[in-house]
């Protein structure tokens, strides 16, 4: 299983361009969770910042402005708009909202895991996913997370998952047993506090491929 680990989530213009490239030549669907603070759907008319790490996911669909961005000699494989799925959004901009919006995207945002609870909310989505037998690429930034819990980021927004909310994604992922590539992105080693955050990212990915507290079978709960 590939893992790419970068600073900046811009890194997976490259990354999920080249999972798609290998999903279109072996026949495989390919479905992208984006667990982020941040939707990254704007286009350069849109984002207040002209940062291009907020307009990742809008490349990764097909946006025609940031098409230029990639080797042109290379074919693109652009994700429909259903195939796309942000978990722990807080932090949208206006015009991005508006995008999102159009064009039908999946976004559960930190008040919907308030609601519902992280667990229902992403076994609906793996239910679907499984059915299909898709590739599914975890896209994970570590902004998902409160800054309480990850304070070494450039682009903090309180209010976010919990440690034990984020090992309950890594952990459902896992017993899905869908997840062929992954990106650990936005640590900043400057800005964290002792390792905190690098630490936290260590053991969510460690959750992921497995590590659990108890062992017990895929989906099964734990009576208590």
């Amino acid at each position: 299983m590939p893992v790419f680990l970068g600073g900046d989530h811009a890194i997976s213009l490259g990354t999920v361009s080249g999972v798609a490239r290998a999903c279109a030549e072996a026949g495989r669907e390919l479905v992208v969770l984006w667990v982020d603070a941040h939707a990254d759907y704007n286009t350069p008319e849109t984002s207040p910042s002209g940062n291009l790490h907020g307009m990742a996911l809008s490349f990764l669909a097909g946006e025609p402005a940031l098409a230029p961005i990639l080797d042109a000699s290379r074919p693109l494989h652009p994700l429909p708009h259903g195939n796309i799925h942000i978990l722990g959004a807080r932090s949208v901009d206006p015009g991005e909202r508006l995008r999102l919006a159009a064009h039908d995207i999946d976004v559960v945002d930190m008040r919907a895991i308030d609601e519902r609870g992280v667990s229902a909310l992403l076994a609906e989505r793996l239910a679907r996913w499984r059915m299909r037998g898709v590739h599914l690429h975890l896209s994970f930034d570590v902004d998902f997370l409160d800054p309480s819990v990850a304070p070494g980021t450039g682009t903090v927004v309180p209010g976010g998952a919990t440690y034990r909310e984020a090992h309950l994604v890594m952990e459902m992922l896992c017993d899905a047993g869908l997840v062929g590539s992954v990106d650990v992105v936005e640590l900043n080693p400057f800005l964290d506090e002792r390792g905190r955050t690098a630490l936290a990212a260590t053991e969510l990915v460690a959750s992921l491929f497995g590590r659990t507290v108890l062992d017990r079978q895929p989906g099964a709960m734990v009576a208590g």
